[in-house]
């Protein structure tokens, strides 16, 4: 009985030390792992980069989201700011700074007003309507309505330097170039003042959130090489810039052939906007379908003085 005893208290205490063992080989085990998945965060996680990124979004939204007078809720979740018009970002460039807006648009060229009533023959309506605006809301006089920046936008970018500009590719006039294929019909050879075009806006579906789909007007001047200066504008589907496939109203400008300077919309300094009923980048309604309704956008560019007019 008392050998019997011992030998329980004997294997009682040896199973108290594999415990313990094993406790030890378990915190030892999590020990090593915690350890490894340290080093493996330094190498993917680095705190320094992230911060200064994140400090360099900041500083964009900031610079891009200015006090807005009123702010208006599209159906799609835009926010549109109505900024007091010598208050958007084309007044933070130097040569603007302190400047205002044309008290008197531009006159439109003789015989290019908006076309209020259509020819029975015409089957094309035309899309003037943005989303955001559909409720009837505007924003009051002497503002602009401008689609607010998400630090959502920002971070769809392949970098914040980049946010909100072409690819430097972008230039060549031919069908396939890198990947960026299109249809273009062009003048050339004359002195031209200005282009007008009627645009059907339709709402395809890309593959993939880096690829976009666009129609547009395109003026240009220089050659095809680092000398190229554009000025464009249409309608664009890309899920990177605006975060969904829906047909949104677009400008662009560059340059130095998309390398350095412009911008899409109001996304940089240069382009002053002193409509109150159009927001550039917000969602053009509705749409084109097949076999079913048609509209379009119209344009139209013309150079007044010494600079270009958007319309």
């Amino acid at each position: 009985m008392v050998a019997s005893c011992s030998y329980s208290s004997s294997r009682a205490a040896a199973a108290r030390h594999l415990v313990r063992l094993l406790l030890v080989g378990l915190l030892l085990a999590a020990g090593w792992g915690w350890a490894t998945a340290a080093k493996n965060d330094t190498q993917t996680f680095r705190p320094g980069d992230e911060l200064r990124r994140y400090r360099k979004v900041q500083a964009l939204l900031k610079r891009l989201n200015k006090p807005a007078l009123r702010t208006i809720q599209s159906p799609d979740g835009d926010l549109i700011d109505c900024v007091a018009a010598h208050l958007q970002p084309a007044f933070d460039h130097p040569r603007l700074r302190g400047q205002r807006p044309l008290a008197d648009p531009p006159a439109r060229p003789k015989g290019l007003h908006h076309r209020s009533r259509f020819p029975s023959n015409d089957t094309t309506a035309d899309a003037g309507v943005q989303l955001w605006a559909s409720s009837g809301e505007a924003c009051p006089e002497g503002s602009v309505p401008i689609r607010r920046v998400t630090e959502k936008d920002v971070l769809r970018a392949s970098s914040v330097r980049r946010f909100g500009r072409a690819p430097a590719g972008r230039v060549r006039r031919d069908s396939v170039s890198g990947g960026h294929e299109h249809a273009v019909g062009y003048v050339a050879g004359d002195e031209y003042y200005g282009a007008k075009a009627s645009i059907n806006v339709w709402a395809p579906q890309v593959s993939t959130a880096s690829e976009f789909s666009l129609s547009q007007i395109w003026v240009i001047a220089g050659s095809f090489g680092n000398d190229l200066n554009t000025i464009e504008a249409g309608w664009q589907v890309s899920p990177q810039l605006y975060g969904d496939n829906a047909p949104r109203f677009f400008t662009y400008w560059t340059t130095d052939a998309y390398q350095t300077t412009g911008c899409y919309n109001l996304l940089c300094s240069g382009f002053i906007q002193t409509n109150s009923r159009i927001a550039m980048g917000a969602a053009i309604s509705p749409t084109s379908a097949y076999n079913a309704g048609q509209f379009d956008i119209s344009l139209l560019v013309w150079k007044v003085r010494s600079h270009l007019s958007l319309s």
